[in-house]
């Protein structure tokens, strides 16, 4: 038997194991969705009641493409699906994974999946019922009665979408900051040092998350920063390494007649 033949003998069980896995996972995927799409319009209605309450002058939306409004919904219960779907989606990914691990492991990944979960779960509610209506009625303020509002429903889905997603992802901030410290990966003042350069790669993200628009990215870089500050000080407080002690002469001493005998 060749080496190639030996290797792929030995990665078959895990590759049939993650096929399996990967199976399971589209399966689920696809019977949230399908489900979620039934209801699609409902889900739709609760994302855009928001915009509703943010002016009196947008009572309905629009669409200008023709299966601008399907595509949209189909987009929505994808949305709907990947996120009720994703517990069934993390177990499938530890029963693949966690037999490499050891215990040790096991509870490291365990406590990064929680917070994680949990971080984003935070960030994406902090979007939808704080961040969201505040700045629907700025944007909304520029509304008068030589300017009508004419939203379309697609774009909106989406911009929801993308500031749910950024502030889900931006909520993970202080955690990896933390656990970059505890690793050691990074010194203690590392963040606090390099705040200027994080700042900037914070705006140029925020840009990015807000397609372009100044306002939007200038509304979304204050709570990252705030959250990259919170950070800083948890870094601080909890990033530190237990101090070692060195060994005192007559602990070297003891030692090296150990090793000797």
């Amino acid at each position: 038997m060749s080496s190639l033949e030996r290797s792929l003998a030995f990665f078959r069980p895990h590759h049939d194991e993650l096929r399996k896995r990967l199976v399971r996972c589209f399966i689920a995927v696809i019977l949230c969705s399908g489900v979620a799409y039934f209801f699609a319009e409902e889900i739709a209605q609760f994302f855009i009641r928001p915009l509703f309450e943010a002016s009196p002058m947008v009572y309905q939306m629009v669409y200008t493409n023709l299966p601008e409004a399907f595509i949209a919904y189909i987009k929505l219960a994808v949305m709907i699906g990947l996120i009720t779907s994703f517990p069934f989606l993390l177990h499938q990914s530890w029963c693949f994974i966690a037999p490499g691990l050891h215990d040790n492991e096991k509870r490291l990944v365990t406590t990064v999946v929680f917070w994680s979960t949990l971080l984003f779960v935070g960030g994406a509610a902090f979007a939808l019922f704080s961040v969201l209506p505040r700045l629907l009625v700025y944007f909304m303020s520029y509304a008068h009665p030589g300017l009508e509002p004419l939203p379309k429903l697609g774009l909106y889905l989406t911009f929801v979408a993308r500031l749910i997603v950024a502030f889900g992802l931006a909520f993970q901030i202080p955690f990896l900051m933390v656990m970059t410290g505890k690793a050691g990966i990074v010194k203690p003042g590392y963040f606090r040092k390099k705040r200027l350069y994080f700042y900037a790669a914070i705006v140029v993200v925020a840009f990015l998350l807000s397609a372009g628009d100044l306002m939007a990215t200038v509304l979304l870089c204050f709570p990252l920063f705030g959250l990259y500050e919170a950070g800083v000080l948890l870094t601080a407080l909890f990033g530190k390494k237990k101090p070692t002690v060195d060994p005192g002469p007559a602990e070297d001493e003891a030692n090296r007649e150990n090793i000797d005998k």
